[in-house]
């Protein structure tokens, strides 16, 4: 995936299993996603609903379910995969979410994101 890489901060700021929402950009549309820990593996996401368009939480870092086992919609209940970001039941019917680039080097987590995303 082309596109500028973005530092979001240290792996041990995040939760595991966890997440951490990020935005880049200014105004009323900054690119809006958000990085899931899994032990030392990172997966990064736009947050949108692949259903109807919206963030995917309501409060803030808010992205698994109760267990920590999936990606809920909090809207919808639609469930996605940790790991691909795939459809796993629900409204979202079968389309997944938008995966970045996401890796960690150092400690430090990064995230790769479309063309354009800068900060």
């Amino acid at each position: 995936m082309s596109g500028a890489e973005i530092e979001l901060g240290p792996l041990s700021g995040i939760d595991d299993p966890g997440c951490r929402e990020f935005r880049v950009g200014e105004g009323d549309w900054p690119f809006r996603g958000f990085v899931v820990r899994r032990g030392q593996a990172v997966f990064a996401y736009e947050n949108r609903c692949s259903h109807a368009g919206h963030p995917l939480n309501w409060a803030a870092d808010r992205f698994l379910t109760p267990g920590e086992d999936a990606i809920v919609c909090a809207s919808h209940g639609a469930l996605f995969d940790m790991a691909s970001g795939d459809c796993l039941g629900g409204p979202c019917n079968g389309r997944g979410l938008r995966k970045l680039g996401a890796e960690v080097r150092g400690g430090v987590v990064y995230v790769t994101g479309p063309a354009g995303l800068e900060r």
